[in-house]
């Protein structure tokens, strides 16, 4: 993959959001589910409840909402899902209530020190991809750190050595049959010591056939427009989380390009989107916010989607915002 100055990356962003316009403009449509891809949930919103022993009613209600598909956490790494530790008894009851998962979160720790026990978990369940959250700063040692990380900045010389090692775990889960994938949450979305963007680097360093990427549609207000990375790095993303986003509401400085901002017929002249968002419940549901879903979605499949997961992680509303945003992707044909 050819580097890009800053400079670059931010040119080609827009002219990539508008290449997804076009599109859109000349008639590409999409199915019912978008991407042709059943409608899939993360299920971390919900893990109070599946520490609880509610897990077949979670499932439940998520099949009643027009989820197909979930996304699951460890049992090993995420405490709330201990009680799922059988991974052949896991697929048992995930599929029993009409469901599948494929794809699962998991510590970095499970990666560096038990890998074989952990995949073999994630064939028990039969998962075709897994990843985790974040690459820690705890990757190495302290005497022999591999991420150098400070105040929200860190350096390229360690966004090269994280690839680098996570790479190697890519080799192994690939070997196993199973696609590994990095989201990005924490040290992903931070920036060097000269100002650039951490995330780029990150995907010029790592191996595009053993790690691909899970965009975390929220961050888009920190590393940049979606549709822009699905254009320049086709190919690299396997997943993402989708939920509402407010592109419209208090925002830090800005960092790039305009963001995919869905139009709006009322708006006044020279004013895009529908405005700053009203008060309300903390949950904003897909398609009450300010995103252009379609034109994500558009430009998604050039970045190689082969899932996509709800996740509204907040505790007042969450659940009501999964249900409507569910329904509310159905609607993008």
């Amino acid at each position: 993959m050819t580097r890009l100055s800053r400079r670059e990356f931010f040119t080609r962003t827009s002219m990539g959001a508008a290449v997804a316009g076009l599109a859109l403009a000349r008639g590409a449509t999409l199915r019912a589910d978008p991407l042709g891809i059943p409608i899939g949930s993360q299920t971390y919103p919900v893990r109070a409840r599946i520490a609880q022993g509610e897990f077949v009613a979670v499932l439940k209600g998520m099949y009643d909402a027009g989820i197909r598909q979930i996304e699951l956490c460890s049992p090993a790494g995420y405490a709330d899902f201990k009680s799922l530790a059988d991974g052949k008894g896991t697929k048992t009851i995930i599929e029993d209530n009409g469901l599948k998962c494929v794809s699962c979160h998991f510590s970095y720790a499970e990666f560096r020190d038990s890998l074989p026990k952990t995949i073999e978990w994630a064939q028990a369940v039969g998962l075709t991809q897994m990843g985790t959250a974040s690459l820690p700063q705890n990757m190495g040692t302290q005497a022999s750190p591999i991420i150098v990380m400070s105040n929200g900045v860190t350096s390229q010389e360690s966004i090269k050595r994280a690839a680098d090692v996570y790479g190697k775990i890519g080799a192994a889960t690939k070997a196993a049959g199973i696609q590994l994938f990095l989201h990005n949450e924490t040290f992903e979305n931070s920036r060097t010591n000269d100002g650039r963007l951490t995330y780029p680097i990150l995907l010029s360093a790592l191996d595009p056939d053993l790690v691909k990427m899970q965009f975390q549609m929220s961050s888009m207000r920190t590393i940049g427009n979606p549709i822009a990375y699905f254009n320049l790095y086709p190919g690299r993303f396997i997943s993402a989380h989708v939920h509402g986003v407010d592109l419209e509401g208090p925002a830090p400085p800005a960092r790039g390009p305009q963001m995919p901002v869905k139009p709006d017929p009322s708006a006044a002249p020279g004013r895009g989107g529908r405005g700053p968002a009203s008060p309300g419940p903390p949950a904003v549901a897909i398609g009450d916010d300010s995103v252009n879903w379609p034109a994500v979605f558009a430009a998604a499949k050039m970045g190689g989607l082969k899932n996509y997961y709800i996740e509204q992680e907040q505790a007042n509303g969450g659940w009501e915002a999964m249900v409507k945003g569910a329904a509310y992707l159905k609607t993008l044909t």
